[in-house]
C-alpha cells in the first residue's frame, strides 16, 4: 500500500464516522481552515488553477528528495476544503506516486462525486489536473 492510499484510507474513515453530508461538508471546511496562508505573491497568476469557478491557488514545493510538497488556497470554504483533502493524499509524496495515483477513484470512494455539485466536481478535477501534471513534469526533468 502507498503512502497516498494510507491517507486516503484514514481520510475514508474519518468520513464515515461522520454522519450526514451537512456535516461532512462541515469538516471539509474545518480541514480548510488548517490551511497556512500563502503570501501575496504567490497569489499569482502562475498558480492560479484554470477551470475553478472559485479563485484557486497551488504552490508546487519540489524537495531534494523527489518528493513534491504542495500549499494551496482558495477564496471559497468548500473549496478551500477541498484542497486541503489534496494536499493530505499529494503533499510530501514522490513525483511517481503521485502521478500514478487514481484521484477519480480516490473522490469516489470518499463519495465526494456526489455530493459535489458539477462546477465544484469540475473545479477539483482541474486540481488535481494540476498536481498530476505538475509532478509528472517533475519525473521528465
Amino acid at each position: 500500500m502507498t503512502a497516498i492510499d494510507a491517507a486516503l484510507n484514514d481520510l475514508v474513515e474519518e468520513f464515515d464516522l461522520l454522519g450526514d453530508w451537512e456535516e461532512r461538508y462541515r469538516y471539509v471546511i474545518d480541514l480548510g481552515r488548517e490551511l497556512a496562508p500563502l503570501s501575496d505573491a504567490e497569489r499569482s497568476e502562475a498558480n492560479k488553477v484554470r477551470g475553478c469557478a472559485s479563485q484557486v491557488w497551488l504552490v508546487t514545493e519540489p524537495q531534494g528528495d523527489g518528493a513534491v510538497v504542495f500549499r494551496g488556497d482558495s477564496d471559497a470554504h468548500i473549496v478551500k476544503g477541498l484542497i486541503a483533502i489534496l494536499l493530505r493524499l499529494y503533499s510530501g509524496r514522490a513525483a511517481a506516486e503521485i502521478a500514478g495515483f487514481d484521484a477519480k477513484a480516490a473522490i469516489e470512494k470518499l463519495g465526494l462525486s456526489g455530493a459535489l455539485s458539477s462546477q465544484r466536481s469540475n473545479g477539483l478535477a482541474a486540481m488535481v489536473a494540476r498536481i498530476q501534471r505538475d509532478a509528472g513534469a517533475l519525473l521528465k526533468a
